[in-house]
C-alpha cells in the first residue's frame, strides 16, 4: 500500500484472476496524465468525484458511478472535489472481456463500453466486492463476481469497437513512427529526424500522429515506456534497471512518470505483485475495515448479487455504495450463466 499525505493505494494482482489488474485508492491531490491502458478500465466510484478527459471532453463521476475506458484510449484523472474522490478498480485484459462477452452476450466483433460514464450503484458495489474476495482469498467469489461485473456492463453500456483501419497517408505514417518509437525506446530520435527518415515534415507528422493516437509522439513514448516498464517489474527487473532499459535517465526519473500513469511508485507497484498473498495480512487498512467517511465498517460480508427489488430509483443512484450484499441488485439474468440477452 502506498501512502502520501492522506493519499493512499494499492495496485495488485491476484494469481486467481489471471489477466486482471487490482487498484483501490484514495487520491485528493493526485492528477493523472494522459495515457493509455493495455486493458479495460472499470473504476467504481466510492465517495467523492473523479474528473477525467476522455474523447474530447471533460467527464465526471461521483459516487455511485463507473469510469469505463475502452483500451488504448487516452484519458487523463484528477479530483472533482477537493476531498478527491476513492475508487476502487479492475482492468480486465481484451481476452478475457472477449471471452466473457462470447459466453453471455449477443455481441459481435471486439466488445467494449459505449459511454466512459456510467450511474449504476449495484455494479459499483458488486467491483469493491471483487476486490474484497481477492483481499480474503476467496477465487470461486472473485472469478464469479468479476464476470458479473462484465456480463452486466456490457448489457447495459456494451457495443462493438469499431476497427482502426490505417487509409489516410497520415495514419500510415503515424503507425511507421509509433513502430521506430518502439523500436527505439530506448534512444529515440528527435521529432525532425523522425519526420525526415519518414519523408514527412515535423508538423505534418505530429498532426498526423496526435489524430491516429491522441497524443502527440513525446507524451506517447512516456506512455509506451511506463508500460514496457511495468511488464519488466512484473518479470522481476529491479526499478533502477528497468528505468534505464526503458529510456528514462535514472530510477527517479522513472518514479515521477511511473506514478503519474500507474497511480503507486514502482518500487510499491512491484512489490505487492510479488507478495500477492502475504499482502493480504499486510494492508495499512484491513479488507474487512476500509474506511469510509472516517469510520471503519466491519460488517459480516456476503459475496453475491441479491435478488432484484426493482429498477434503480434516482433516490438509489444518489447514495454512496454500502460494502455489504447490496440491498437493490441487478436482473438475475446477470449472471454469466444465464442465457444471453
Amino acid at each position: 500500500m502506498a501512502e502520501t499525505r492522506g493519499e493512499r493505494a494499492r495496485h495488485w494482482r491476484y494469481e486467481e484472476l489471471p489477466g486482471v489488474d487490482l487498484l483501490r485508492a484514495r487520491y485528493i491531490r493526485k492528477s493523472f496524465v494522459r495515457h493509455t491502458h493495455e486493458h479495460f478500465v472499470i473504476a467504481a466510484i466510492a465517495d467523492g468525484v473523479e474528473v477525467f478527459h476522455h474523447g474530447g471532453g471533460d467527464q465526471y463521476a461521483g459516487a455511485g458511478a463507473l469510469a469505463l475506458v475502452n483500451p488504448d484510449t487516452p484519458h487523463t484523472g484528477r479530483a472533482g472535489v477537493p476531498e478527491g474522490w476513492r475508487y476502487g478498480a479492475v482492468y480486465p485484459s481484451p481476452d478475457v472481456v472477449a471471452a466473457i462477452a462470447s459466453e453471455t452476450t449477443t455481441l459481435r466483433g471486439t466488445p467494449g463500453f459505449v459511454t466512459p460514464v456510467l450511474d449504476d450503484p449495484y455494479t459499483v458495489r458488486l467491483v469493491h466486492q471483487v476486490l474484497r474476495a481477492t483481499d480474503e482469498g476467496n477465487a470461486l467469489a472473485a472469478d464469479t463476481l468479476l464476470r458479473v461485473v462484465v456480463t452486466r456492463l456490457l448489457r447495459l453500456n456494451g457495443g462493438t469497437l469499431p476497427r482502426r483501419e490505417v487509409r489516410t497517408a497520415g495514419a500510415r505514417t503515424a503507425a511507421r513512427a509509433r513502430a521506430v518509437l518502439e523500436e527505439r525506446m530506448a534512444e529515440p530520435p528527435t521529432l525532425e529526424r523522425l519526420a525526415t527518415d519518414l519523408g514527412t515534415s515535423p508538423f505534418a507528422l505530429l498532426r498526423a500522429f496526435r489524430a491516429a493516437y491522441g497524443m502527440p509522439p513525446h507524451t506517447w513514448l512516456t506512455d509506451a515506456r511506463v508500460r514496457r516498464a511495468r511488464r519488466l517489474l512484473d518479470a522481476g527487473t529491479t526499478p533502477s534497471e528497468a528505468a534505464v532499459t526503458v529510456g528514462f535517465t535514472d530510477q527517479p526519473h522513472l518514479n515521477r512518470h511511473f506514478s503519474r500513469i500507474v497511480g503507486v511508485p514502482p518500487g510499491a507497484y512491484q512489490r505487492e505483485r510479488k507478495n500477492v498473498q502475504d499482502a493480504r495480512g499486510d494492508l495499512s487498512v484491513a479488507s474487512g475495515a476500509w474506511q469510509r467517511n472516517g469510520q471503519q465498517s466491519t460488517s459480516t460480508r456476503t459475496y453475491g448479487p441479491a435478488p432484484e427489488t426493482g429498477p434503480p430509483t434516482a433516490e438509489r443512484s444518489r447514495t454512496a455504495p454500502s460494502y455489504g450484499t447490496p440491498s437493490a441488485s441487478g436482473s438475475p439474468s446477470d449472471s454469466p450463466g444465464s442465457p444471453s440477452a
